[in-house]
């Protein structure tokens, strides 16, 4: 078999061993070489374009654009783990603080009535995470959690909003609309959540709120897909943590950070 080697534009040699094959090479160093192939990065202003229809941008510029816009939400926490600073409540009888949680009711008496520990700030879009355990050994054993909600001027104790609830026998992880409409707005699926959900231990809730649009999950575990179709409820306000009174219970909350949407 021969090989042919172009030693010039316009003409042809034959090198017929390797003796030849070497001395071209010498001869012809350029030629021999296999061509570099450029390694610089891809520059920013090679992911756009111009046609004749005008400015045009790749999707690749698209996709690098959005995340150079849209940085990673800061999630701030609500409570740090020692004193009430931020927080509004009956921090006298109701509510303490141990081992860096926020407790609420007792195990040792009855709760005489609804308490509420809120946030001095108000919130519209947002994700609530939290960590809460509610135990209890008589009497209505619930809490939940306010969001989008106020303080009620009579009775005072009381907050008016939504409510991510807390408790059996099917309230775990339903959305009550709290001294307003007072009734379920969207239960939970039971079925699904008992397989996920640690009675008398912590737990996970994740409340997202965008637009009219609430989301509620335990756990991981998606319970309550909610948008508000009455125009007229306020879709902003302030974050609260409750004791439901009429039992000997208590509820713990930490961990609780917000982020905040646009």
């Amino acid at each position: 078999m021969k090989t042919t080697f172009s030693s010039s534009p316009n003409s042809k040699s034959e090198i017929r061993n390797p003796k030849q094959i070497r001395m071209y090479q010498i001869q012809n160093p350029k030629r021999s070489q296999p061509k570099k192939v450029s390694s610089l990065p891809i520059r920013f202003s090679d992911l756009f374009r111009i046609s004749k229809f005008g400015f045009r941008i790749s999707a690749s510029a698209l996709l690098l654009a959005v995340t150079l816009a849209a940085p990673a939400a800061e999630r701030l926490p609500l409570f740090d783990g020692k004193t009430f600073t931020g927080w509004t409540g009956d921090t006298n009888k109701t509510w303490r603080i141990a081992d860096g949680t926020l407790v609420g009711g007792s195990l040792e008496a009855n709760v005489p009535r609804n308490e509420f520990l809120a946030t001095e700030r108000s919130f519209t879009n947002f994700v609530l995470r939290l960590k809460f355990k509610l135990t209890g050994k008589s009497g209505f054993i619930n809490a939940g959690v306010q969001i989008r909600s106020q303080r009620a001027s009579n009775p005072v104790n009381e907050m008016v909003g939504y409510q991510a609830d807390l408790g059996d026998p099917k309230w775990w992880g339903s959305l009550y609309d709290e001294s307003r409409r007072n009734k379920m707005l969207a239960e939970s699926d039971m079925a699904k959540l008992n397989g996920v959900l640690k009675r008398g231990d912590w737990n996970d809730y994740e409340i997202r709120c965008e637009g009219r649009r609430l989301r509620l999950a335990i756990n991981g575990t998606p319970t309550v897909d909610y948008t508000e179709p009455d125009e007229t409820i306020p879709q902003f306000g302030r974050i609260g943590l409750q004791i439901h009174g009429g039992a000997v219970a208590e509820v713990s909350y930490k961990d609780i950070t917000v982020e905040v949407l646009p």
